[in-house]
């Protein structure tokens, strides 16, 4: 059962991978969110719903199998904040680059109220929620910038 924890909160060893795991385990969630992106918003929101509470339990297992606190290679959040912020997101490769800039943008910045969630909350909860909130800011700002820049595309 443990290999199983590991495997899914590495986001299948992408967060294992040396140099920015947070990054590479961004850039993983490209391809299954790529098999999602045409779900209805309803169903899209059940897979966000199921991702979060895999990612909760994950994480939080992981954290203890790796006996430390929110470790870097655990990259299930970073999945889930991607995909967060690609909810709605426009059918252009550019706005899928866009997202993911922007997702990691907030990440690694922690703008309140990420930078809180990251401090005060662990756990499985905490290793989620600062990459939820990450994720949501870029949603906005990918909507907003698509509105501005999207007839471009």
């Amino acid at each position: 059962m443990d290999r199983l924890i590991v495997v899914l909160a590495t986001g299948f060893y992408s967060g294992k991978i040396p140099f920015a795991p947070g990054t590479w385990g961004s850039a993983f969630a490209l391809i299954p969110w790529y098999f999602c992106r045409g779900l209805s918003l309803a169903n899209y929101l059940i897979v966000l719903g199921a991702l979060f509470v895999v990612g909760f339990l994950t994480a939080g297992s992981a954290e203890k199998i790796f006996d430390k606190p929110d470790p870097g290679s655990i990259v299930i959040d970073e999945i889930m904040g991607m995909f967060v912020a690609l909810t709605l997101a426009p059918n252009h490769p550019v706005a899928w680059l866009l997202g993911f800039i922007l997702f990691r943008i907030f990440d690694v910045w922690k703008p309140f109220p990420v930078s809180w969630l990251d401090t005060h909350l662990h756990g499985g909860i905490g290793i989620m929620m600062d990459d939820v909130m990450a994720g949501i800011y870029a949603l906005i700002c990918l909507q907003l910038i698509w509105l501005v820049i999207g007839r471009f595309f």
